[in-house]
Order: C-alpha cells, then sequence, then structure tokens
C-alpha cells in the first residue's frame, strides 16, 4: 500500500467464545448504551439484517476448499460504526449489502442487543465492548463521535500514529488481548499502522460457558470422518447417547438439525448435518429463510449424537468480496465518508477478517478479528434417531432470545 493511502483504519470483529474451562467470576463491566428507543421491530430489524448478512457472506465463500469460520455479529456490529460515517452512494451500497434498517430503528437496535449481551447475573460470560483510537489533533466530526460512544459505546482515545507508530500499534493490540482474554495477540501487524493512520475502531464480544449438558469424556472414542471427496480422517468422536440425553432434533429428507444449548439455555449451537453427498444441497438452500424454517421444526427428543472435536483457525481477505456483494463505492475513490471528518477524504482499502474455534466435551471456544482499512478518497415406527456427524456439517451459533447469529462456520475435515 502506497503511504499516503494509509490514512485510516478500523479494526472489528474480535470475538471470543471459551467453554473450556470453569467461567471466573470477574466478568468485565461495560457501561450501557442509549437504548431507551428501542423496539421490537429495530431489534428484529438488526438481527434479521445480521443473519441475513450472515448467509450471504455465507454464500461467498463457500466454494473455497477446507473449513470454513467467521463472525456475521461482529463484522454487521463495526460496519455499523463505519457506516454512520457514510453518505450518499456510499451509504445506500452499504444499507443494501449489510441489511440496515432506517438509522431511527437501527441505531437503539444495535444498543439494545449490545446491552442485551452486556447484561449481569447470568451463570456465563458474554460481553462486547467498543473503542476509537484517534490520532490527536487530526480533524473529526465531533457529533459522529458522540454518536458512536451514545449507541455503540465507542469512548475515543488519542494516539501519536505519526511520532509514536509502533507504541499505538501495540496499545491497541494491548486493548484486544485484554478484552479477547488473551485468544487474539498482535492482531496489527508491523507495518500495517503507518504516521498516515488517523483512525482505528475496534470491537470485541467475548464468551465464556460450557455446554448445558455435557459430553461424558469416557464416551469419546476414535471415528471415521469422510473428508469432502474420496478422503478418510480419525477423529475424536463425542458421543451422547438417547438414553442418556434429549436434545431438540429435526430431520428432513436431506437435513438433520441439531441444537446444543449452552448452561442457562441462553445461547445454543445449531448444526446442520447433510445426508452424505448433500453437502452443496444444503449450501444452495442455505438461507434466512430456510434456516428459521428448520429451527422451527425442531422439538425435545432422545437423540443418539455423534459430534466430532475440531479446531481450526481461518482468515480471508473480504475486499473484493464486499465488492462483488455492492459495496464497491466505499472501496473506491468516488467513496463518501464525510460524516466521519466533514469531507469525502476516506475510502476503504481492505478488510481482513481471522477467526479460531475449538469444540471439545465441556463447550467451546472461538475467537475472530476482522481489519477494515481505510485510506484517503455471509409414518415410519418410532426409533430414536441417530445424529451421526461423520461427514463435512455446518453450525451456527446464536443467542437464543433475538436469535442472532454470533458465528457460523463449516466442518470440512475436523484434523485439520
Amino acid at each position: 500500500m502506497k503511504k499516503e493511502f494509509a490514512i485510516f483504519i478500523v479494526l472489528i470483529g474480535l470475538v471470543v467464545l471459551a467453554g473450556c474451562t470453569d467461567v471466573p467470576v470477574d466478568a468485565p463491566i461495560i457501561p450501557p448504551v442509549d437504548d431507551s428507543e428501542a423496539t421490537l421491530e429495530g431489534v428484529s430489524a438488526v438481527v434479521n439484517g445480521n443473519n441475513e448478512f450472515a448467509f450471504d457472506v455465507y454464500s461467498k465463500f463457500k466454494d473455497e476448499s477446507g473449513n470454513l469460520f467467521f463472525s456475521p455479529w461482529s463484522i454487521s456490529s463495526a460496519l455499523a460504526m463505519t457506516y454512520e460515517g457514510a453518505r450518499g452512494t456510499t451509504a445506500d451500497e452499504m444499507r443494501e449489502v449489510l441489511h440496515f434498517s432506517d438509522s431511527s430503528l437501527m441505531r437503539p437496535g444495535f444498543a439494545k442487543i449490545q446491552n442485551q449481551i452486556n447484561k449481569k447475573e447470568k451463570s456465563y460470560l458474554l460481553s462486547t465492548a467498543n473503542a476509537l483510537w484517534a490520532q490527536k489533533e487530526y480533524s473529526f466530526l465531533s457529533d459522529y463521535f458522540g454518536l458512536i460512544d451514545s449507541y455503540y459505546g465507542g469512548k475515543v482515545t488519542n494516539l501519536d500514529f505519526v511520532n509514536e507508530t509502533e507504541e499505538s500499534r501495540v496499545t491497541i493490540n494491548s486493548w484486544v488481548e485484554e478484552k479477547t482474554n488473551n485468544k487474539i495477540k498482535d492482531l496489527i501487524p508491523q507495518g500495517l499502522i503507518t504516521q498516515d493512520t488517523a483512525l482505528v475502531l475496534t470491537n470485541a464480544i467475548y464468551f465464556k460457558g460450557n455446554w448445558l449438558t455435557q459430553f461424558k469424556k469416557e464416551n469419546t472414542r476414535e471415528e471415521d470422518f469422510k473428508v469432502s471427496g474420496d478422503e478418510i480422517v480419525s477423529v475424536e468422536m463425542m458421543c451422547a447417547f438417547g438414553d442418556d440425553y434429549e436434545f431438540k432434533y429435526a430431520e428432513t429428507e436431506k437435513i438433520q438439525v441439531l441444537e446444543l444449548p449452552y448452561v442457562d439455555e441462553e445461547l445454543s449451537m445449531i448444526v446442520l448435518l447433510p445426508s452424505e453427498g448433500e453437502m452443496d444441497y444444503l449450501e444452495k438452500n442455505l438461507d434466512n429463510q430456510n434456516f428459521s424454517d428448520w429451527k422451527s421444526n425442531l422439538r425435545m427428543q432422545e437423540v443418539d449424537v455423534y459430534l466430532p472435536k475440531f479446531k481450526f483457525e481461518t482468515k480471508y481477505l473480504m475486499g473484493n468480496v464486499l465488492k462483488e456483494m455492492g459495496m464497491a463505492t466505499a472501496f473506491s475513490g468516488g467513496a463518501d465518508f464525510s460524516g466521519m471528518t466533514g469531507q469525502r477524504d476516506l475510502f476503504i482499502s481492505e478488510v481482513i477478517h481471522q477467526a479460531f474455534v475449538e469444540v471439545n466435551e465441556e463447550g467451546t471456544e472461538a475467537a475472530a478479528a476482522t481489519a477494515v482499512i481505510m485510506a484517503i478518497t455471509a409414518v415410519e415406527p418410532y426409533q430414536i434417531p441417530e445424529f451421526k456427524a461423520n461427514h463435512p456439517f455446518i453450525f451456527a451459533i446464536q443467542e437464543n432470545e433475538t436469535g442472532s447469529i454470533l458465528f457460523i462456520g463449516r466442518v470440512d475435515n475436523p484434523t485439520a
């Protein structure tokens, strides 16, 4: 990147889920944001928009080989803060791609969900936080910073990117590590923050909890897993048998659906297991409406569950994907982010997203980070069903009260 283009950086989507150890007692205290004007309509619009965006992005990534994982909620949240500074065609395209509603509904809707995530008195940890890091003496509109503070809780810290470039990078990375329980380290590599950096916006979300019903470790055993194609790998398969467990379960001719709740049943993992050879069918039909329909058929019943332990990382350069989805103007010299500075002097040069997930007998751990770099100018006789995930499947982690998807991914090879 040419020096004159490295002026404005937005970091978004630092997300951690951790359910593999005991829940700590010292939950972070995040001040509430202004949700006084929130309505059911507004919250629903934000949730539906986020979920639509999740499946849109997934459809762009699905043709890539291997495992897939990203955090649509975190990307949507942080791009909402970026969108607040967009105007004209730039704002129109972002609103269309991100499925944002009218600002009078969107802002308090995001605020309401953020306060829901940060609520107190729960037996798991779930928190989200935003922060802004601005070049001192650079000209930004106070109204923009005030709006972000009120509805997103993003406080501004002044840094000296010009004279203390490396120190500024370390400061931001340290905040990232703290908010993600040290799961995301050195997020901003050397060279990405330059003397021409003007602003960095960060978002973090953290969850720590266990399965409502944990898998018994003594039942875990080696099993074959058929990777896409003819490859077979040996995996550690967790097992929960119907005599001891009941789960919400549904099935169609080509898809099995399983809900695995976390402690308190306020969050859960939805696993979509296609029949062997039917992943293409599932991915072609994977959208917000079908996802909702499949969930609506879930019923509590005995079911034999086989789910592999898995752990992997992913990384995506999302700039071209977002342009293909319809946000081209935001990545061009014609971009208008004058709501941030009062001038049309900024455009997005790249969006980077990196994620990590681990699932075992006790729970789930996941982390994600996204950087948006801005520059100047996704009736038979009854039998206990068997849910055996020994071939590729899709999973999503959702907040149950709103139905908002926090993570979505595909396990193509649990051992990769």
